[in-house]
């Protein structure tokens, strides 16, 4: 009984055998490309305002743990500059949620998190903030807080109780972009 007891605790623990960290307590995970996330996320292109930015979204199942990647060419020509890929949410986070929290790595450049609520009626409003990848995977917290209205005419910070979607966005100039999620939550 002792043998299968302490594997069992082994298993649990990780004991730092190079088990990524899991999520807090508080954490609330709303992805981690499970489940069929092909149904779920949608990706899309400066091209449905005219723009010229190119990419793809992938879920990947092969290399460790499953995950999107999106990669593509960002132009500014033609008044586009972006490519996402969007998470329509089921529900709210709770009360007392503060922020949105992923698992990301990329290509070393900056991205950002877009977030819609009840406050972004016109397709192109959204709430965003900057983050920064590297080639490793890594956790990125983004208080509420620290999401910046796209237009003059919405609150200054998301509502969270009416948040609607999620976004990971390569935004804003002309690059490369290569970027994989593994995790999206809050916290």
């Amino acid at each position: 009984m002792r043998r299968p007891l302490s594997l069992v605790l082994l298993l649990l623990l990780g004991l730092g055998l190079g088990v990524a960290r899991p999520a807090e307590a508080a954490d609330i995970v709303i992805e981690d490309f499970t489940m069929h996330p092909e149904t779920r996320w949608r990706f899309f292109t400066d091209a449905v305002m005219g723009g010229v930015s190119t990419g793809r979204l992938e879920m990947v199942t092969g290399d460790g743990a499953p995950h999107a990647r999106m990669t593509g060419r960002v132009s500014t020509e033609n008044n586009g500059g972006f490519i996402q890929m969007r998470l329509d949410l089921a529900a709210p986070p709770p009360a007392g949620t503060t922020g949105l929290r992923l698992i990301v790595r990329g290509n070393g450049q900056r991205y950002f998190a877009h977030l819609r609520n009840g406050a972004t009626l016109m397709p192109w409003q959204y709430y965003q903030a900057p983050f920064e990848v590297t080639p490793d995977w890594a956790e990125i917290r983004l208080p509420f807080t620290a999401f910046r209205a796209s237009g003059r005419l919405m609150p200054g910070t998301p509502a969270v109780k009416s948040l609607r979607s999620v976004g990971v966005v390569a935004y804003g100039r002309a690059h490369e972009a290569e970027i994989e999620v593994r995790e999206v939550g809050f916290y």
